[in-house]
């Protein structure tokens, strides 16, 4: 179902990859009150039916779950996360947006039937993803993640507030799914919004509207692009807020992982607004946007919104005196994740407080994707003379391609590389580096 989250009312272009878009569901969540101590929160990762599509018997899944359908925290929250292993393979916590200890660095892995406790931190506001796919690689099974908001310290205006969780699901002929990292050549391609398959969405004209689109495809980068509606203005990437900007083209390009937060005026509208997806193969319709038979929620649209409130990053980077590291994304030091072992030599390291650079080369024959754990960080200009208004922690690379990230190592630890190929059956790649 949609979350939606009523709010009152107050108050960047990533390279076009591919063309298309999406669209969401509906459940009232109010903002949490700030504890003055730790939240405990359960999460499990458990079984689930989900009927993919009308007339299809319901396909068996794995899900991680929280009490509510979606979680939505104070900024600064320190939070007790019990975890739970209800599925039959190892499975271990990742979360974008939220500060937790390294996987399989500094929190081991949880065999089935286990239990662990994890403490973490919702230390910046941003649209966040609690995950467990990072052994699931050859699994029984496809694993659902779970979306989490955390909020701004002040009141953002909006008119309603949606989650658009964007997954992949790859079917045999009997219904039944396949789980990422194994041939799916003949499997029948599935996109869901939120578990559902391309539902509609009812809004009134000139009503503002945050749209979360989270990528939680496996391995798919993803275009989302709402027809007839060229004013997308993106407010924040992975968590962080960027400096507003109309999307290109109206599509907004997501690698696997990536959360994209956009505001959209809904226009005056005689027909439903069609949400298309584009993953590089087609344009798909995922969703509708459709006028609601309301009166107008105000006489005209409203301004362009300002910034999304600072997360605490640094406004510039000194690369004059940063550390400079060449990564490429293949070769035999990147192993399988259910390979991964924390004594082997780490990609690089660094200084607490230096700014780093890394010059990240795609040297294979695909697209290739790129998750940095621990840090946020800026993709370089390529005079390497500044950056783009944002900040990501993931980044799609095309075949040949190289790119330079900066950071400021501001965390200290042990952290994960992620690298994987754009296909549903490449392996996810681990390395580690160390931040001292």
């Amino acid at each position: 179902m949609f979350c939606r989250m009523r709010q009152p009312v107050e108050r960047i272009s990533r390279r076009t990859l591919l063309g298309g878009l999406v669209a969401g569901l509906t459940a009232s969540l109010g903002r949490p009150a700030v504890a003055a101590s730790r939240i405990g929160l359960a999460l499990e990762a458990r079984a689930e039916s989900l009927a993919l599509g009308p007339g299809r018997a319901p396909s068996q899944l794995w899900r991680l779950t929280a009490p509510a359908p979606l979680v939505r925290l104070a900024r600064d929250a320190a939070l007790d996360l019990g975890f739970s292993n209800g599925l039959s393979v190892a499975a271990a916590l990742a979360g974008r947006g939220l500060a937790l200890p390294a996987p399989l660095l500094g929190q081991p892995a949880v065999g089935p039937g286990g239990r662990t406790s994890i403490a973490a931190t919702a230390a910046r506001a941003g649209t966040g993803l609690l995950d467990v796919r990072l052994l699931a690689d050859h699994a029984a099974l496809p694993i659902r993640p779970l979306p989490v908001i955390v909020d701004e310290a002040q009141p953002v205006t909006v008119d309603r507030d949606e989650i658009f969780l964007v997954e992949d699901f790859r079917l045999r002929p009997d219904g039944s799914a396949l789980a990422p990292g194994t041939e799916a050549k003949d499997a029948e391609l599935v996109y869901a919004i939120n578990g559902q398959i391309q539902p509609e969405i009812a809004l009134r004209t000139h009503a503002r509207v945050r749209l979360r689109i989270i990528n939680g495809c496996h391995r798919a980068v993803i275009a989302i692009k709402i027809a007839d509606l060229d004013a997308i203005r993106v407010m924040a990437i992975d968590s962080q807020p960027a400096e507003p900007f109309l999307a290109r083209n109206g599509a907004v390009v997501l690698p696997p992982g990536g959360r994209t937060d956009v505001f959209i005026d809904m226009p005056a509208a005689k027909a439903p607004l069609q949400v298309l997806l584009h993953d590089g193969t087609a344009a798909r319709p995922l969703a509708r946007l459709a006028p609601s038979g309301e009166p107008p929620l105000r006489g005209a649209p409203l301004p362009p919104a300002p910034p999304l409130p600072a997360n605490g990053l640094p406004d510039k980077l000194d690369l004059g005196k940063a550390v400079r590291v060449d990564l490429a994304l293949d070769g035999p030091d990147w192993r399988p994740a259910v390979q991964f072992s924390a004594t082997s030599a780490p990609a690089f390291q660094a200084k607490a407080g230096r700014v780093v650079v890394l010059a990240l080369a795609n040297k294979t024959s695909g697209t290739n994707v790129v998750h940095l754990h621990g840090q946020p960080f800026r993709l370089l200009d390529r005079l390497d003379d500044g950056w783009k208004p944002y900040w990501l922690d993931t980044l799609a690379l095309e075949a040949g391609q190289t790119q330079r990230i900066a950071f400021l190592a501001q965390q200290s630890g042990r952290f994960l590389l992620e690298s994987m190929a754009a296909n549903w059956a490449a392996p996810r790649l681990l390395r580690w580096y160390e931040i001292a």
